[in-house]
């Protein structure tokens, strides 16, 4: 299968990943060990769900959720 070269956010760090072609948001947070409740993710700079298809030249960006009580 093709890998595409995408870059990622999350919280102060950028960097370029490489992913299987096709991939969705949930396997790159599950690949980087992010809990998938705790977290909502930009894609090319608009909210998107975790179904979310990735190609080529993306830019994500992981916002971890902070809830108080």
């Amino acid at each position: 299968m093709n890998t595409v070269k995408i870059k990622v956010k999350y919280g102060k760090d950028e960097k370029e990943i490489e992913i299987k072609e096709n991939s969705k948001i949930k396997d790159i947070l599950k690949s980087m060990d992010i809990n998938t409740e705790e977290v909502i993710v930009k894609k090319n700079k608009e909210l998107c769900t975790e179904e979310d298809r990735i190609k080529a030249g993306d830019y994500l960006e992981i916002i971890r959720v902070v809830s108080g009580g």
